[in-house]
């Protein structure tokens, strides 16, 4: 191990440290806030959310350069460009909200989430957004595919020591940590399915720019609508950039909190904009009715494949859920049982804290999940620092994110797997459930750049 990789690991785990010398066991939120001026990050290098990376030693200079462009700025650089240039140099802006935004604003505006999301296309569209999505479809797909790999890494169990458990891959931010501290300790159980948001990116700019509008997608400027900042680090991740076309799958990540800035700044009404109804990916096919997946607040990853995986695995519906709260409400379990015998075990591990207990059991070989949802913000995607922070600073605002669950939880619920959208991309778009194309387009690889590369004792199954 070099010099400079032994530094940056023993920064990490110092930053470690200290975090749990700060936290209690009711305040479970390890980390650190980065300094927020008029909605927006002032230091790029404290965008991550988990303590142990967000010190220089992570984020390169080049990191720090591409997250500064993930701004309200360099947006409404993009739109003042498209009034001052020649038209052929115009780019189309579409936008696409994190369902999990939504429930903020709903708040915020004081209105349902249905109305929030024609309100936020309202204002969004006065600024010079073409095309206004949610993110659900995208989740659709990463759910999917998500349940097809624990199916098979599940049967492959005993012949591959790096199958199970699966962790979940759409945060961020636990996915940063896996890869640059963790390593090979937990790099191969990481699913390979994209995240929501990186699909939405190939949606839009592999699909919907050159099926839909017959634009190449360099023309095409994608901002994302997320809850937490860690999403402006995944936008920039190398995979998910065309050197041919010079372009992002993400151009930009905005969190709720910097909109809502951007209205405030801008002295918007909420009753005086124009209630516009969400784009569809599909246009007249899609389905305009706004809808969430299983889950208190977050995409449901644990939920959709513990019942897939029921029926699929053992012929059994499942139709509730139970969860078994352990260390805290951020440490949950779910059991799947029949005469006795334990056939699934998986957990929720919310919070950097809980997060740390679940990678020092691996570490023992005393993890006994299959799968484990895993995501860096106590509470899940709802609680992200870009959208509950509390006007005060520092802390999350309790009561606001009670407000964002009960606001999300009014939204029914579908499954994926009976949206007849997602049929119809997976066919028009990728040519097949099982094709190359769909392997390519929606799911990704992660990297052991730890440079630590001590085994787990092994795990039975």
């Amino acid at each position: 191990m070099s010099e400079v990789s032994i530094a940056k690991r023993k920064k990490c785990e110092n930053c470690t440290k200290q975090c749990n010398k700060k936290n209690t066991d009711e305040v479970v939120d390890s980390n650190p806030e980065p300094e927020i001026v008029n909605g927006e990050v002032k230091d790029a290098s404290q965008v991550l959310l988990s303590a142990c990376l967000s010190c220089d030693g992570c984020l390169s200079e080049e990191d720090s350069l591409k997250i500064s462009k993930q701004s309200l700025e360099e947006v409404e650089r993009i739109l003042e460009l498209n009034q001052r240039c020649d038209v052929s140099k115009h780019k189309v802006l579409v936008a696409s909200v994190c369902p999990q935004s939504l429930p903020f604003f709903a708040v915020k505006f004081g209105v349902d989430v249905t109305e929030a999301a024609h309100k936020l296309s309202g204002f969004l569209k006065t600024l010079g957004v073409k095309f206004v999505f949610d993110t659900t479809l995208a989740a659709g797909f990463s759910i999917l595919e998500s349940q097809k790999e624990f199916i098979q890494r599940y049967r492959r169990r005993n012949q591959d020591a790096h199958a199970l458990p699966m962790f979940t891959s759409s945060c961020p931010g636990w996915i940063r940590y896996a890869e640059r501290v963790l390593g090979s300790l937990v790099t191969p159980h990481i699913c390979t399915a994209r995240s929501p948001q990186q699909i939405m990116g190939c949606l839009v700019k592999d699909y919907f720019s050159k099926q839909q509008q017959k634009l190449s997608p360099e023309k095409v400027y994608h901002v994302v609508i997320a809850p937490c900042f860690d999403k402006k680090v995944e936008a920039v991740r190398e995979e998910f950039y065309n050197s041919l076309l010079e372009t992002r799958d993400v151009d930009c990540v905005l969190t709720s909190g910097e909109i809502y800035y951007l209205m405030e700044q801008r002295k918007v009404s909420v009753e005086e904009l124009d209630s516009v109804p969400l784009d569809q990916v599909l246009g007249e096919a899609g389905d305009e009715a706004l809808v969430r997946h299983d889950g208190r607040g977050s995409e449901g990853f644990l939920e959709h494949i513990f019942k897939h995986a029921a029926k699929e695995l053992f012929g059994l519906d499942i139709h509730e859920i139970t969860y078994r709260t352990l260390r805290n409400r951020d440490f949950q379990e779910v059991t799947l049982e029949r005469d006795g015998e334990t056939l699934l075990q998986f957990a929720a591990v919310y919070g950097f804290r809980n997060i740390q207990t679940l990678v020092h059991r691996m570490r023992k070989g005393r993890v006994p999940y299959h799968l484990v949802e895993v995501l860096s913000c106590p509470g899940g995607c709802l609680s992200g620092r870009g959208q509950a922070e509390s006007e005060s600073g520092g802390r999350v605002d309790k009561a606001l994110v009670q407000q964002m669950e009960e606001a999300y939880s009014s939204l029914p619920v579908r499954l994926p797997e009976v949206n007849p959208a997602l049929h119809i991309l997976y066919q028009d778009w990728l040519q097949g459930h099982d094709s190359s194309r769909a392997g390519k387009l929606l799911h990704t690889k992660y990297r052991d750049e730890s440079q630590i590369h001590t085994q787990p004792p092994h795990m039975q199954w």
